[in-house]
Parts: C-alpha cells; structure tokens; sequence
C-alpha cells in the first residue's frame, strides 16, 4: 500500500494557471457553467493520473472496460503533476480525463480550465448528494457548481500501541485530544529518552502532514466563501497543543527526527518496535501493519474535536475533465463508471482475492467516498479476522467516516495547504508566535488567492 500524499503546487504555478486562463476555451466559468454531456460513449479517451493501480484499481479498469465497449481507452500512468498540466492547457495537448487531488479542483474550476460536471452527473441520473459523503462532496464544489467526480476518503484516526500504553499506566480513554491537559499528562507517562533525544514518543501527531486536522479539529477554519481564513484566531487553539504535544516529547526538531528512523512500512515499524504509544494515521496504515500482526497489539480511538466529539477531515482523489477534451462525453462515462457501486463491487471481490493469496492478511476494507460502496464492502468481506485489536481498529475507521469535514474549496487550496505547513513548522520550532505565522501565512495564502482569481 503506497502511503497517500498531497501534491502541493508553488504559487508561481497559480500565477501561470491566471495568464492561461484567458486562452482556455469550451466550457469553465462559474455557478456550474454551460457544460453538456451525453451518454453515448465511443471513440478514443486519453487519460492521465490513473498511475499504479493495485488490484483495486485494475479490477475498476477492467470494469469501466466492459461498460464502455465502443471506447478505446489510452492511459498515461504518470503521476499527476501541476506544472505539467498547466503547459499541456497551453499547448492545447489535454487529456480527456484526469485524475488529481481534491484540493487542486477548484483552483482549477475558478480558472476555467475544467468543465463543470453537474451536466454529467445529470445525463447519467447520478445525484451526487446521495452518492458521496457530504465532506467528500464539498471537496469539489465550488461557486455551486461540482466540478469533479470524487473517489477514496481516507479518514484519521489514533492507532494505539497497547503494549506501550499498558507499561505506562496508560489508558485509551486519556487518550483524548479534546482533553489538552489528560493527554499530555499521557504522553508524560509514555515518553522516554537517551541523552536528550527521544527513544520513545508518547504520541506523535503527525504534524507535518496533519495539520489542517489538528487546527479544524480545534474549532479552527482554513477557507470560507473560498478565500483563506487562516490568521482566524479559531485557528491558534489548534497551534497551540500541537506544539505543547511536540514539546512535552523533547520538541519539534528531535520529534521529526526520531519519526524520520522509523521502518514506517517495514518489519520493524515503530508499532513493532514500541518506539510510539499512540499515532496519527490515515486508514490506509492499517493495511500497512497488517502482515505484521502477530508482532502487533494495537487498538485505536477517534481524533475528538473541541467538543468531544469524533471528528475527521476529508482526503482524496477526483476525476476532472478540461475545458477542452475531445471527447468528454466518454470521459464523463468512464470516470462515473470507474466510481459506481458496481465498480467498488468488483474491487472489493478483487482486495478480497488478493488477501486470501497472503497467508494470516487481514481485510480492513475499502473506503470510497460512498456510503453505499464501503457499507457494501463492509458487509460482504470485513470480517472478524480472529484479532481483536485489529478489528477494533478498523471498526473505528469505519466510524470515523461518518464525522468527515471538508478543509474548504478554495481557488488557493493547494497554496493554503502549503502556508499553513509553513505556519505550524515556524511555530513548533519557535521561530514565530502563532499570531505572528498565521498572519504571514494568510498574506502568501491571499497573494495565491488574488492571483488565481484576477
């Protein structure tokens, strides 16, 4: 399993993406745009982004194949990349169809460089409010209109490391990252140290990839109307325990050191090797720490937002069309036949194959972007695998779904992203106050904001 990571796209990208989008013709806009779409798909579509696809994705290919006899399919399987496809919209060289993260599409759709998709949902009678969570969902929205066809959610939550926990005195109930000062006072008991450096970390919250997750999760906002918000002072609460977190442990800078040794997708990762108590993981990690399970004793609790609750943040891919594919309409059918029901069907018979081949695999499911595809893929092949912890863990996945928030569409969704990393490096390093990094990260946010949409 390929650990998912989000793209992020200088802001000199953005300012190429405002000059070309004068030149973008066919359909863009805004409120939805003029696009149209039919249902008889033939001809050749040319597709990009759809790289490495495991037995999840092939299994979908073969499907989409079948449905769509009259197309001839022509997959470039390099990974996306935003440079690259703002010069190819320059140079009129576009594929039909791309797939992209979520967090690119609206940037995309305030420049008019993608169509629309609300047409084609329609002609195919798909209603995408019924289709995917509503966090999943408002991924691709923007300016009421949707503008990519959603797949996978990947949900956090805190996987345990019982052994850990019950040598500290430890219980998962303190565990809690609504409860600021019951979880330091956790990672106090967990944490240990050889010369000043850290040998085991209480907690480690991923702070450099999760960082939306722990300012939002706080009451915080990253985006509203589409524009950056992130000097709200909402946003400091979440700042601030991440760095109390990191700082209780020996600080920031020997933290990402230590997690940067770990064997993260090895034999001898940190759950195997009890270097962490509790983590921050998207649900993909769990397929990662399966083969390992009887050197394993884990379990797992939600992330808990400020007010107690389970909370979770929208994560994922999308299919998108530009304004000027030759051939949308297959692109339309293809990439909503490659997200049906029946598609996820033949991808969890496909996961399901795979790991009855691999001797004591466990199935922890396939999370979609549908309620229907991952209630389906739940029911008929997640079992109880004869671990508890494990399917403990996976049950809490599965939870946490149903608690997902988006980070917010934003024509600077990418540039957002990348200053708020900045913001909370330069605060867990002590080089600013979070008053002071928010505020420089929502000037360079809104610079990106004013440029993709001048």
């Amino acid at each position: 399993m390929r650990k998912f990571t989000r793209s992020l796209v200088a802001v000199g990208a953005v300012a190429t993406v405002a000059a070309m989008s004068a030149c973008s013709s066919g359909s863009g806009g805004t409120g939805g745009g003029d696009a149209s779409f039919g249902t008889e798909a033939t001809g050749t579509l040319n597709a990009w982004g759809f790289e490495n696809a495991d037995d999840v994705g092939t299994s979908r290919l073969d499907y989409a194949a079948e449905q769509l006899g009259d197309v001839e399919v022509k997959i470039d399987q390099t990974s996306f990349d935003a440079q690259k496809f703002t010069t190819r919209v320059a140079g009129g060289n576009v594929p039909d169809v791309v797939q992209m993260d979520r967090r690119f599409v609206a940037t995309y759709a305030s420049q008019g460089l993608i169509m629309p998709l609300d047409e084609c949902f329609s002609a195919h009678d798909v209603d995408p409010a019924s289709t995917y969570y509503e966090s999943v969902l408002d991924d691709v929205t923007y300016d009421d209109g949707v503008w990519g066809v959603p797949q996978f959610y990947q949900p956090p939550a805190i996987i345990l490391n019982n052994r850990v926990l019950e040598a500290a005195g430890v219980t998962p109930e303190e565990i809690d990252t609504s409860k600021p000062d019951v979880l330091l006072g956790a990672i106090e008991k967990m944490y240990q140290e050889s010369g000043g450096n850290p040998t085991l970390i209480g907690f480690d919250p991923v702070a450099g990839g999760q960082a939306g997750l722990w300012i939002l999760g706080a009451g915080g906002t990253l985006v509203e109307d589409g524009r950056p918000t992130l000097d709200d002072e909402s946003n400091i609460a979440g700042l601030e325990l991440l760095k109390s977190i990191t700082d209780a442990q020996g600080g920031y800078a020997k933290v990402k050191s230590f997690t940067d040794s770990f064997d993260t997708f090895g034999e001898n990762n940190q759950f195997v090797a009890d270097q962490v108590g509790a983590q921050v993981n998207a649900q993909w990690y769990v397929n990662v720490l399966s083969p390992y399970v009887d050197s394993l004793d884990i379990s797992a609790v939600p992330f808990r937002g400020g007010d107690g609750e389970p909370f979770a943040v929208a994560g994922g891919q999308a299919f998108v069309i530009p304004a000027n594919a030759k051939n949308p309409d297959a692109a339309c059918s293809w990439a909503l036949e490659l997200t049906s029901l029946d598609a996820w069907k033949a991808a969890g018979e496909a996961r399901a194959a795979t790991l009855e081949e691999t001797p004591g695999a466990i199935n922890a499911g396939l999370f979609t972007g549908s309620p229907e595809a991952d209630t389906f893929v739940r029911e008929q092949y997640v079992g109880e695998s004869g671990n508890a912890g494990f399917d403990q863990t996976i049950s809490t996945y599965y939870d946490a779904v149903e608690n997902g928030e988006t980070f917010g569409a934003s024509p600077a969704g990418q540039q957002i992203e990348a200053e708020l990393n900045n913001a909370v490096q330069s605060v867990l390093l002590g080089d600013k106050t979070p008053e002071d990094a928010l505020a420089d990260a929502q000037k360079a946010a809104m610079r990106a904001y004013d440029q993709a949409v001048g």
